[in-house]
């Protein structure tokens, strides 16, 4: 191949690759909700009379975390991470934010589940990482990519798993099998742990339209 040829097929290449980059950056912007589409889909796991009053946490175009809206009420709601293939969204207790956004920082660095919850449990063993010790609750929704219509903030054939967490509860101070009973059951996950929380999964999917206006 002559230096001609070669430099054409470089100058082609090149040039594709440009175009990617261009045509990636342009999708990525047209697919990222805006702060008021990321507030709705965000809050719709928690109770309607929830909603409006939530602390909101989205994401900005370099898919950063930031405060969307700021909270009057004990929730904080995260919207859907636009790197994930599947969508979800959780709402919890203002007081959980600090073992979940040390679990956040942490996962950001590329380690492990183990490694995480070694670290955090070290962490809150030493007074470190506060965790009240009272019952906090988280709201969830999970679905495909396109399960929330941020047109009209529907969320449709999304499950719903609700969580209590009581840290360092057990089986034994609280009735609960590590199992659920039957379909629909409340069970308890990490027993006498820290993060040790009682699990409700229905095994259905519903539909669910956000219940109040985002400021």
């Amino acid at each position: 191949m002559g230096y001609h040829s070669q430099w054409s097929l470089v100058s082609v290449i090149v040039a594709f690759m440009l175009f990617n980059a261009v045509v990636s950056t342009a999708v990525g912007q047209q697919t990222l909700p805006d702060s008021r589409q990321q507030i709705s889909a965000a809050v719709s796991p928690a109770p309607g009379s929830m909603q409006a009053g939530a602390m909101v946490l989205g994401y900005n175009a370099d898919t950063t975390l930031s405060t969307l809206r700021e909270g009057t009420n004990n929730l904080i709601c995260i919207a859907d991470d636009p790197r994930d293939s599947q969508f979800h969204v959780a709402c919890y207790h203002k007081d959980l934010d600090p073992f979940m956004e040390r679990g956040r920082a942490l996962k950001a660095k590329g380690m492990s589940r183990k490694e995480v919850d070694l670290i955090r449990r070290s962490e809150i063993n030493s007074g470190q990482l506060p965790m009240p010790e009272k019952p906090m609750a988280l709201y969830s929704l999970s679905g495909p990519a396109d399960a929330f219509n941020y047109d009209d903030a529907t969320a449709e054939e999304v499950s719903p798993t609700y969580v209590v967490y009581i840290p360092f509860a057990t089986e034994a101070s609280t009735g609960l099998a590590t199992k659920p009973a039957s379909k629909g059951a409340p069970w308890i996950m990490e027993p006498g742990t820290p993060w040790a929380h009682i699990m409700v999964t229905t095994g259905e999917t519903i539909d669910k339209q956000v219940e109040t206006e985002s400021p």
